[in-house]
C-alpha cells in the first residue's frame, strides 16, 4: 500500500507568520494552499510539504527535509544572498568545507536552518 503513495514532508514551526515569511519570502517558495493546520508549499516536480504550528518546532536533530537541485553551488550561492547561513560539520562520514559543502556517497550538500532550528538541506546528486 504505501509503495504506490506519494510522501509529504511536515515541519513543525513556533510562529506561522515567521515561518512563511521564511519559506514564502527567504526561500521564495510557492504556498500552495493555507489551511487552518498550517500552509502547504509546493516545490519543482510537484511535490509538496506542509509547514504547521507545534510546541515540538526545532527539537528535531536531524534533516527535516531536503532539496535536490542540479547545481549546488548556484544553490548554495543564490540562498546566501537571501541571508541563509549554511551549517559546518566535522562528523563521521560528513566533513563540510568552508561554503558549508560536504560529499558522501554519489551526493553533495549543504545544510541550514529555518527560524526555528529545523535543519533543511540542498543537495546534488555526482
Amino acid at each position: 500500500m504505501l509503495d504506490s503513495a506519494r510522501a509529504q514532508a511536515t515541519i513543525a514551526v513556533s510562529d506561522i507568520d515567521r515561518a512563511k515569511q521564511f519559506y514564502g519570502g527567504t526561500l521564495g517558495l510557492a504556498a500552495r494552499e493555507e489551511r487552518a493546520d498550517g500552509v502547504i508549499y509546493e516545490t519543482g516536480g510537484g511535490t509538496e510539504f506542509l509547514v504547521y504550528p507545534s510546541g515540538f518546532a526545532g527539537t528535531n536533530q536531524s534533516t527535516y527535509m531536503a532539496f535536490l537541485v542540479p547545481d549546488l553551488e548556484a544553490a548554495v550561492e543564490e540562498l546566501r544572498g537571501q541571508g541563509i547561513t549554511f551549517e559546518q560539520y566535522d562528523l563521521p562520514g560528513v566533513k563540510t568545507d568552508e561554503r558549508g559543502i560536504a560529499e558522501a556517497q554519489g551526493i553533495r550538500g549543504a545544510w541550514f536552518k529555518d527560524p526555528d532550528g529545523n535543519i533543511i538541506s540542498v543537495g546534488e546528486r555526482t
